[in-house]
């Protein structure tokens, strides 16, 4: 594949080549599981480029490959999670630096950023991304750092990564971006002027519910030198066959989101349409508030959605989240099979009622994550549950 530039393919194509060659020794046309934990040097400091699998390891070297050429981007880091990830960019930051982050957000960064962060004296500021001015309101000549999700979990707000970006770019702060959501097949932020694109590669990248990780994917040298020797230093690497179970995910991504995005479409305006359910979130329907900029920035509208019913006790909703039989109740996202989760007790568990509330996420809210089999089974399993 040398022989013709990767950047000049079409997307299906570069996601299944992205960092793949023939391995040298036996022409295997997958890339090895290097299980080793070192590496025999000729001389002291006289090695092949690998001295220790913490700091290098030729699958995990293949799979960052892989995710640079996904991303647009020119460096690719994996991590042995999306939050080690995630933590690793905070560990950018120095005591007396403020972060400004959307307030609906993952519960696992919430938890990370106050239970863990703040008490290294790093201040964190919550407001809705969705309006940008929102964010030049808060900024100061501390602010090192905006950290969003677009689509947001679980309310698939959306917010302008592009505007955001001249924000970020004119106060001379950081813009990560969690694109954990729309995977690299639907929405690429470092095109949008991102500056680290932050993916949990458990979710769509590996997309098989087998494998636990994280990336960061950027395009500036030292913002690279300096997540490699965090990643390097502090040690939360994955190891060679999680990233084989990844790279290998890759490969399908295309196919996969397509049907993610299929049944997305068909599974959402059903429960629009259903009598007992009060609201979809969903960024595809026409009246979203920010459809215009997700279908600026984004290729399709995914399989992730949340709804609630117009019976918003948690009862009426234990018993839909009980009763699917397709839909498996479960924590987590992005697998081929569908799954359904139970926010304020599941994912979104550790950021206090007060402020689920406040940002919308009541007890009662649903989210589902959409998988790619039958709709009509889906639809199916749904009407049972909710009826």
């Amino acid at each position: 594949m040398s022989t013709y530039s990767l950047d000049k393919m079409k997307l299906a194509t570069r996601l299944i080549h992205a960092g793949a060659e023939p391995d040298p020794s036996t022409g295997a046309i997958m890339t090895p599981i290097y299980q080793t934990s070192t590496y025999v040097q000729s001389a002291p400091g006289q090695h092949k480029g690998y001295e220790y699998a913490r700091s290098q390891n030729p699958t995990r070297a293949a799979l960052e490959s892989a995710l640079a050429i996904i991303e647009n981007g020119k460096f690719g880091l994996a991590f042995s999670s999306g939050v080690a990830a995630t933590d690793a960019v905070i560990k950018l930051l120095s005591p007396g630096d403020e972060v400004i982050a959307a307030s609906d957000m993952y519960g696992g960064t919430y938890r990370l950023f106050t239970k863990v962060f703040e008490k290294f004296g790093i201040k964190f500021k919550y407001v809705d991304t969705t309006n940008p001015e929102n964010i030049t309101a808060v900024l100061t000549e501390k602010s090192k750092l905006i950290w969003i999700e677009t689509p947001t979990n679980p309310l698939m707000n959306i917010t302008d990564i592009e505007a955001v970006s001249k924000i970020s770019k004119k106060a001379g702060t950081i813009l990560c971006v969690d694109n954990t959501f729309a995977s690299p097949y639907l929405q690429n932020p470092l095109d949008l002027g991102a500056d680290i694109v932050m993916h949990s590669s458990t979710k769509y990248l590996g997309g098989h519910s087998d494998v636990i990780q994280g990336a960061l994917i950027m395009n500036d040298q030292s913002l690279k030198d300096q997540l490699y020797f965090i990643q390097k230093s502090c040690g939360a690497v994955p190891g060679p066959f999680d990233c084989f179970l990844v790279l290998r995910g890759i490969k399908t991504l295309h196919v996969r989101m397509k049907q993610h995005c299929e049944n997305g479409i068909i599974v959402a305006n059903y429960l629009r349409s259903h009598p007992k359910v009060q609201q979809v979130f969903w960024c595809g329907f026409l009246d979203h508030p920010n459809y215009d900029i997700a279908k600026k920035q984004m290729r399709g509208f995914g399989g992730m959605l949340s709804f609630t019913l117009k019976d918003e006790s948690i009862e009426a909703a234990t018993k839909v989240l009980s009763s699917t039989q397709i839909f498996s109740l479960a924590e987590s996202l992005g697998g081929v099979e569908s799954l359904i989760n139970h926010p304020a007790s599941m994912t979104h568990a550790s950021i206090p009622r007060e402020e689920r509330m406040k940002n919308g996420l009541t007890d009662g809210l649903i989210r589902l994550s959409i998988g790619i089999e039958d709709a009509a089974d889906l639809v199916e399993d749904l009407k049972q549950a909710i009826d």
